[in-house]
């Protein structure tokens, strides 16, 4: 090959390179936006910080936290549905995100078409909880009470819809158990109705943690398929003797529909290696959840699947769409 071609070879294999570098630099290039549909505060907005921060250092591009909250999480995921597909705006979808359809009539979008998936976030279980001096030491006892005296147990939830409440309900219909269900507004009023004694039992978010850990409320088992590492010492349902009572309280980044395949890859593998930094999990098990990243075809069919069963679940518990 002549001196003259070589030269050619390589002015054409500089313009390649410089070509896929470019490429690669096109994104981000300037601020990048997390949604997060609930108000300031709360574990929610606290893990988008703990990622927007590693995107940051990963982009050296501003990540900001914007609150949207309102209608059931709703207001802040019909706000991303309808932002430009450019990889500026993602959203931070709970297990609310699944719920909503089974509980609004009509929504302003679709929960699955109307974005794409990027990667699952984390996980946390939902606990089933007694008074800590209370008899009660396993599943098996509360249900054994509550068939013994049908009607008469009651429990609390952190309100209707949410995922205690449908843990609590997948619990009487696995178990067959009549209960009564106190709905109150929140989480630390639930657990302050079961520590005052004025219902049986009560299902909530891993926020009982501190209250476990000093003796006020007993953890009896929890919703996730597997142990929570933060107690290992409590069983799952299916351990207990309960299989098919499987609720978790997780979290993961979407974004709109009609997002490059070239974006969101770049944002799974970028989130990816953010939730394997020790440093960020640290900080997410001290909120009490664990990183769980996932690729985008997976968190495509964990979110059908939980729709699937959440559908089900309000059905049989006579919830009727507003």
């Amino acid at each position: 090959m002549s001196r003259g071609c070589f030269a050619i070879a390589a002015i054409a294999a500089c313009l390649l390179v410089s070509s896929g570098t470019s490429r690669a630099l096109d994104y981000p290039t300037t601020h990048v936006r997390i949604v997060i549909p609930y108000l300031p505060g709360g574990s929610a907005e606290a893990q988008a910080r703990f990622l927007a921060e590693q995107l940051q250092k990963q982009w050296g591009k501003p990540v900001i936290i914007e609150n949207k909250p309102g209608a059931g999480t709703t207001i802040g995921a019909a706000f991303v549905a309808t932002a430009k597909p450019d990889g500026y705006t993602l959203y931070i979808a709970s297990t609310s995100h699944t719920v909503v359809p089974s509980l609004y009539k009509t929504l302003p979008y679709d929960a699955i078409k109307s974005f794409e998936p990027v990667s699952m976030v984390s996980s946390s279980p939902f606990l089933i909880l007694v008074k800590g001096d209370s008899p009660i030491n396993s599943v098996a006892d509360l249900v054994k009470q509550a068939k013994d005296k049908p009607g008469t147990m009651s429990w609390a939830s952190s309100g209707v819809g949410a995922g205690p409440h449908l843990s609590g309900e997948l619990l009487k219909a696995k178990s067959g158990m009549d209960v009564v269900h106190v709905p109150f507004t929140g989480a630390p009023p639930s657990f302050n109705a079961v520590i005052g004694g004025h219902v049986n039992y009560v299902f909530g978010d891993i926020t009982s943690l501190a209250l476990v850990r000093s003796g006020q409320l007993k953890a009896l088992a929890v919703t996730t398929p597997k142990r929570s590492p933060l107690l290992p010492e409590v069983p799952t349902f299916a351990e207990a003797g309960i299989p098919g009572v499987e609720v978790s309280n997780w979290s993961s980044i979407i974004v709109p529909a009609g997002t490059s395949s070239e974006i969101t890859e770049f944002l799974n593998k970028s989130i990816v290696r953010a939730l394997q930094l020790p440093e960020v999990k640290a900080s997410y098990e001290k909120l009490g959840f664990v990183p769980a990243p996932s690729t985008r075809a997976e968190l495509a069919a964990f979110m059908k699947s939980e729709m699937q069963k959440y559908a089900d679940v309000i059905r049989s518990a006579g919830l009727k769409p507003n």
